[in-house]
């Protein structure tokens, strides 16, 4: 499934091919936010054109709308979708953390009222692995328990028993009834605490999944605690198998990731940016409504090789911007996930050439 093909002298950031049922994705990779089986504001031809390998989709926002039964008859989530590429789709762990108010955790699952319509649903780890297998998910996420911080040692090693008893029963159920589906990677869970993270990380490790999701990580904490906490538990895990570090993806912490062994990267903030005027360079984050925008007849960036760089400037989409058009969206979501995807590709030559 994974192969590294090349490694760093310095740090545990390695380049590697990672095979899936719909294609082999070169690493480190990023990739873009479908949580409703769209990247937000772009055509899949798009997508592609940026250099995005696999798309990250949401079981749980799916589950729900349009539900399990018209994915299934469409013959999956690709089909539905039209996207050709592999999907990770992730459990609605996340959903445990960011839709508090709206569920009630047991052992035995997730009971959630529909942020919808407020219907009342129970997913349970093996309804997870299902609903991923019918979806004919490349790479799936087992349902966990990520808590928010700051949150007590008690609540935090709460979630990594819970975590690591779901896990077991994940892939108990995937190795069971759904063996020639996709991939099942365990979750690292254990908040800020160094001794969660090493119990957790012995723990998911001993399971004997294909690849590792870490999880828990930019919630608030200090960026130097979320390196911290990463180092601790990539030390943990065999260093041979993939490593995604879940919703984080900003720039400058996608370049430490990779020192510590991350192959794969997700984040909304890219695309959430682009909606509410904000673009990437090599400067930092820009506001295209700002007046200093108004003449400006250059690109986003000069050094960027997309679509909207190499035809529209700065003048224009801000002009579109302020009419409220729908062109400058997509213009700007184009721009911010190709500074993604060019990153992955300096940083991948980088691990080649050993200067990582």
């Amino acid at each position: 499934m994974f192969k590294i093909t090349a490694k760093s002298p310095r740090s545990k950031a390695r380049a590697g091919k990672l095979k899936t049922l719909h294609g082999t994705i070169d690493t480190p990779a990023f990739m873009p936010v479908g949580t409703q089986g769209t990247v937000k504001a772009m055509t899949w031809q798009q997508v592609k054109d940026i250099g995005a390998q696999i798309i990250l989709s949401n079981t749980y926002h799916l589950y729900l709308r349009p539900g399990i039964k018209v994915i299934k008859k469409a013959g999956g989530l690709h089909k539905f979708i039209g996207w050709d590429g592999p999907i990770l789709t992730d459990s609605g762990g996340y959903q445990v953390f960011s839709l508090a108010k709206l569920r009630k955790i047991s052992d035995e699952g997730v009971t959630f009222n529909s942020h919808i319509d407020g219907s009342k649903h129970l997913l349970t780890p093996e309804r997870v692995v299902e609903i991923q297998s019918i979806f004919g998910s490349d790479i799936m996420m087992p349902l966990d328990e990520c808590v928010a911080y700051p949150s007590t040692k008690s609540e935090a090693e709460k979630a990594v028993i819970r975590t690591t008893k779901w896990a077991r029963r994940s892939i108990e159920i995937k190795n069971m009834k759904y063996r020639s589906k996709g991939e099942l990677f365990g979750i690292v869970q254990g908040g800020i605490y160094k001794d969660l993270r090493e119990r957790s990380a012995e723990e998911i490790r001993a399971l004997d999944f294909p690849g590792y999701g870490i999880g828990g990580l930019s919630v608030g904490e200090p960026k130097e605690m979320m390196l911290k906490m990463l180092e601790v538990s990539t030390d943990n895990l065999e260093y041979e198998k993939p490593k995604h570090l879940m919703g984080v993806g900003f720039p400058e912490d996608i370049k430490e990731a990779v020192k510590y062994g991350i192959d794969l990267f997700d984040c909304v903030i890219p695309t959430r940016l682009a909606r509410h005027g904000a673009f990437l360079t090599g400067k930092g984050k820009q506001i295209i409504r700002n007046a200093k925008f108004e003449s400006d007849f250059t690109p986003l960036d000069k050094d960027c090789d997309c679509y909207t760089c190499k035809n529209f400037t700065k003048a224009y989409i801000r002009h579109l911007f302020i009419a409220k058009e729908i062109l400058p969206l997509t213009l700007m979501t184009i721009h911010n996930l190709r500074v993604m995807t060019a990153l992955m590709e300096t940083i991948r030559e980088r691990i080649k050439k050993g200067t990582i």
